[in-house]
């Protein structure tokens, strides 16, 4: 989708300099001296969603992430170091917050150590994944364990 007459779109130094050199759909660094035709070289996604929506502005992302979400569906993988158990798809579930707003249980922890530590991590990595979503996590002791809740503010 073209930029309509008069918007401005960034440099890919504006939008590098703006997401920190990290990619918004894996969270990893993106070199800013790479090849932009390399697969880990800086690209600019549009902020174009499949269906045609404007997710509203650009965002830095690997060459091969951009490349790959017009494949697939993005995924937000849960840091390996959480220990966590039935994990929601973090792309989904912030869509639908998105969209309607509430809250909904995204994972449960075996102790509140445990669920602290991915509410943290959560809120940190949904910060440069929805940077414009207002978030907050709660967690509620149930059944012996730990409820990570996301919802909207």
């Amino acid at each position: 989708m073209a930029p309509a007459y008069g918007d401005v779109m960034s440099t890919l130094h504006e939008v590098g300099d703006k997401d920190g050199w990290r990619c918004w759909l894996c969270d990893e660094p993106v070199d800013p001296d790479a090849s932009v035709n390399a697969d880990r070289g800086p690209s600019v996604d549009s902020g174009v969603a499949p269906k045609g929506k404007k997710i509203g502005q650009e965002r830095l992302a690997h060459r091969a992430c951009n490349t790959k979400k017009g494949a697939v569906k993005p995924v937000v993988p849960w840091s390996p170091e959480l220990f966590v158990v039935d994990p929601a798809p973090l792309v989904a579930t912030v869509d639908r917050l998105g969209r309607k707003g509430g809250r909904e249980v995204v994972a449960r922890c075996p102790s509140r150590d445990d669920a602290d530590a991915a509410s943290t991590w959560l809120l940190d990595r949904l910060s440069r994944f929805a940077p414009d979503l207002p978030l907050t996590t709660s967690v509620e002791a149930g059944g012996g364990q730990f409820l990570l809740v996301l919802k909207t503010a």
